[in-house]
């Protein structure tokens, strides 16, 4: 594998941050405005041919023109959410993964262990949470020094040696240090709006049907559902598209990054074999099988064991961004 140094894996996160940061904003808008079309094309009047049929065309000025109207709406609600939730995400993923803070007086031996690290490569230490769950796993979070944060299982912690905790512990750091964490939780915020409006709107489509079932007699009242539910459906296939592509920009996040986060914690504790069987022992036995996210679960060392079965994890391993954890140990032994 081709040698790459901290600095060069920094500034190419760095870019791809900021790709990420104008690409879903463009998929958000492209979205609104297909959707937008796609409502003109269907419900719109048309024009009679020389046969006296209907055809249907866009009407692009007119499309145009309630984009420009929505265009502030959009921009401020899917900015301020963003913004909730990129400063506020080190407490919704910890939420999410039922993690709580770990102090040094309740285990002063991984707080040795985290600050021995910081220490040798010159960073502050990062906050320390747990996960009450005995199998393993671990993962770091955070965009800045104030929000940083390396997070553990309780089985990691008491099934792993000081040495191979050690190594998992400089991985988890070397993401930090490598900016990976910025990179992923910009992925995430974005996934996660994607995915809640096409939930929203899914939602609503399967209410409207109901509505339309059997909940109005008018035919005038029907007509109008009909017509809703039509607009709902061209909203949940337009959002369908557009976290498609959001999956798809995930692809621009390397699997190198774990290669570079293993060499980074091997460099760190000079014990590259101890981080290998540490995965070993992870891969074996991965926790945190409670959270269903692919978005979340690609911060983990290792991706929890029901994100690999059926054709959901067949889906998930298309888009994963974790190579596999065997080719990983065997990079770790040939240092």
């Amino acid at each position: 594998m081709q040698y790459v140094g901290i600095q060069t894996q920094i500034w190419r996160n760095n870019i791809k941050s900021i790709i990420l940061l104008l690409m879903f904003p463009v998929i958000i808008l492209a979205t609104v405005w297909v959707f937008l079309a796609a409502v003109n094309y269907i419900v719109g009047t048309g024009v009679y041919d020389a046969e006296g049929n209907i055809v249907h065309n866009i009407d692009a000025a007119l499309v145009n023109h309630y984009f420009i109207k929505v265009l502030p709406w959009v921009v401020g609600g899917v900015g301020l959410w963003f913004i909730i939730a990129y400063f506020g995400n080190v407490s919704m993923i910890e939420h999410s993964v039922g993690a709580r803070p770990l102090s040094r007086k309740e285990n002063p031996r991984v707080y040795n262990i985290v600050e021995n690290l910081c220490i040798s490569c010159g960073m502050k230490m990062p906050k320390l949470y747990i996960v009450d769950d005995p199998q393993l796993n671990a993962f770091a979070s955070g965009i800045n020094e104030r929000t940083y944060a390396v997070t553990l299982t309780s089985g990691i912690i008491s099934l792993l040696s000081d040495d191979e905790l050690a190594g998992v512990v400089g991985h988890e750091l070397t993401h930090i240090r490598n900016h990976d964490t910025k990179l992923l939780i910009t992925s995430i915020v974005f996934v996660g709006i994607i995915s809640t409006i096409m939930s929203l709107t899914v939602q609503f489509l399967y209410n409207s049907f109901w509505h339309i079932g059997g909940h109005s007699d008018d035919d005038d009242g029907k007509g109008n559902i009909a017509g809703i539910v039509a607009i709902l459906a061209i909203g949940a296939v337009c959002c369908f598209i557009a976290y498609i592509f959001t999956l798809l920009t995930r692809f621009a996040i390397s699997r190198k990054r774990e290669y570079m986060a293993d060499a980074g914690g091997a460099e760190l504790t000079r014990n590259p074999l101890a981080l290998a069987s540490a995965l070993e022992k992870i891969s074996a036995n991965p926790g945190l099988d409670n959270v269903k996210r692919a978005d979340v679960a690609q911060l983990f060392i290792c991706e929890p064991d029901k994100m690999s079965q059926g054709i959901l994890g067949f889906m998930n391993s298309l888009f994963s961004t974790h190579p596999d954890t065997k080719k990983r140990i065997e990079v770790l032994r040939q240092f």
